[in-house]
């Protein structure tokens, strides 16, 4: 439990999350879903980052749960009601550790290669963006060790992927390659280093003005679970919170002078 999950790093409004156990295929063990969580909302209330990347040492982006996770206590003991009470709440608290991506003010991308299974597809697909190399490959790995997935795989994939694909992966636990996932819209972009484009687009969202990115992304959740009349309400009513002409300004000057414009930080949460 020692062991340092993953590093954290930023430079520039830009942050980098990168699992750091490759010895071990960047499983996700107890301190990585105690300390995730955590670190996001660090970087979400400083106001200071624009954009996020996360990748993974070694070979593989991550392979899931560690089987350390599955022997805790808290998943054992499921006999009496208030044991399952408790394992419902486990559950959601994983959960909530990973939708931290999606509340987040910036966007978060993902960079990928190799594994990208079980709880690891979980949290890339809460990403807003997603690089992967050309061998990476994604499943749904809960289903061939007996049970089925529970901490988002199954509620946000059915947005990003044809449902039949997603169908036969949740239910066969077959994998779906990079190229395919190209092909599908999930992946952004094949690259031979993916962290290195990851963290190109990152500098790119870092450039915009913080406001405007923050109001998108919070416009694109929220059409996302609902109406087109009812987002386009919502829309109209988030402009009018966070409309500056200030920066509208300062972008417009930043085009006519080809000079980066110079946006305020978002404020820290309160």
């Amino acid at each position: 439990m020692s062991e340092t999950p993953f590093s954290v790093a930023e430079a520039d409004g830009v942050a980098h999350i990168q699992f750091a156990r490759p010895q071990a295929a960047n499983s996700m063990t107890m301190a990585f879903w105690r300390q995730f969580p955590e670190a996001v909302r660090r970087l979400d209330g400083a106001g200071k980052t624009r954009a996020l990347v996360i990748s993974g040492q070694g070979k593989h982006f991550c392979s899931g749960m560690d089987l350390s996770v599955f022997q805790s206590a808290e998943l054992q003991a499921v006999n009496a009601a208030v044991d399952r009470e408790a394992f419902v709440e486990t559950i959601l608290e994983l959960q909530r550790a990973l939708s931290v991506v999606e509340e987040a003010r910036f966007p978060v991308i993902a960079a990928v290669q190799g594994a990208c299974i079980g709880a690891g597809l979980d949290l890339v697909a809460a990403c807003d963006l997603r690089f992967a190399q050309a061998d990476a490959y994604f499943r749904i790995e809960e289903i061939n060790i007996g049970m089925m997935a529970d901490v988002g795989s199954l509620q946000r994939l059915p947005h990003k992927l044809p449902d039949a694909i997603l169908r036969e992966m949740a239910f066969t636990g077959a994998s779906l390659s990079a190229a395919r996932a190209r092909e599908c819209g999930f992946v952004n972009d094949l690259a031979d280093d993916p962290i290195a484009q990851a963290l190109a687009v990152a500098a790119e969202i870092a450039r915009r003005a913080p406001v405007a990115v923050a109001g998108s992304k919070r416009a694109l959740n929220f059409a996302r679970d609902h109406s087109v009349a009812e987002a386009l309400e919502q829309a109209a009513l988030l402009q009018g919170g966070i409309w500056e002409p200030k920066d509208i300004a300062a972008a417009i000057e930043a085009r006519k002078t080809k000079s980066p414009a110079k946006f305020a930080d978002l404020k820290p949460r309160r």
